[in-house]
């Protein structure tokens, strides 16, 4: 019989995928990735299990440890390019961040960038622009108002605006230039959007100061929900009414990433 060890993970910040999906965890031992499990989280973070036995042979030799976002069921035996936390064994454990390479590669420290409201899918009425968010610079050209890294296969940008009735996506991107999932959005009007994410919402109308914010989230890909990610490097918890065209900025929240530790 294969003799095995104890690998114990602990997680802070993670969430509940829902039914179609699990975590799944694994070690690099010699280039090669080897399952050591896999765990769903409850709608409070907690982890259904965590603690795997593992090859203690295969533990012993690992030299990083990686978090992935499976399918439920999984048709593959190999790890999902959605790899979502990650760190190198050092002694017995290894810390486990997004920032590592062999997850998302950036800490989102750079994060930043700004939004306006506007309505540029009714062009000739300035009246509505509150019913409208568009991350654009108006006095570049219009140009990009994010710096975001790029993300790796497996995962996509979003904004969104959250109100009391909860959130709506204002479309999926992968660029802080052209065109996003939805273009101006199913509830825009008919003149055509700018080639930057955003969203109009005229019919029926929202007016997104009264009581909206304003957030960019990173999803896993294929989504696993349609609400935000655990992943939000960008918010603004109020979009004010500083009127039409006026850049509001956003704030980055990076430090509020998930993180987490497994333990040999």
């Amino acid at each position: 019989d294969e003799e095995n060890a104890l690998l114990a993970l602990s997680f802070l910040g993670v969430e509940d995928l829902g039914d179609d999906y699990v975590y799944e965890g694994w070690i690099l031992v010699d280039g090669t990735p080897i399952s050591t499990g896999t765990f769903t989280v409850d709608d409070m973070g907690v982890p259904d299990n965590t603690q795997f036995m593992v090859n203690s042979a295969h533990l012993a030799a690992a030299t990083k440890f990686i978090l992935t976002i499976e399918p439920s069921p999984d048709p593959s035996p190999d790890p999902s390019v959605t790899k979502y936390l990650a760190g190198e064994f050092s002694g017995n454990s290894a810390n486990l961040t997004v920032a590592d390479g062999a997850a998302l590669g950036t800490d989102f420290n750079g994060a930043n960038g700004d939004y306006i409201l506007n309505t540029p899918s009714t062009a000739d009425d300035d009246s509505d622009y509150a019913n409208g968010i568009w991350w654009l610079d108006p006095n570049a050209g219009p140009g990009p108002s994010l710096t975001l890294p790029n993300l790796p296969n497996g995962w996509v940008y979003e904004g969104w605006v959250v109100g009391n009735s909860g959130p709506i996506s204002t479309g999926r991107f992968t660029s802080v230039s052209g065109d996003d999932s939805d273009l101006a959005g199913p509830t825009s009007g008919d003149d055509p959007p700018p080639p930057f994410p955003g969203q109009d919402f005229i019919d029926p109308g929202i007016d997104l100061t009264l009581g909206y914010a304003a957030v960019i989230s990173v999803e896993p890909e294929p989504d696993n929900s349609p609400a935000p990610f655990t992943l939000k490097p960008l918010v603004d918890s109020d979009i004010d009414d500083v009127g039409i065209g006026t850049p509001q900025p956003m704030d980055n929240m990076s430090g509020s990433l998930p993180t987490g530790t497994a333990m040999r």
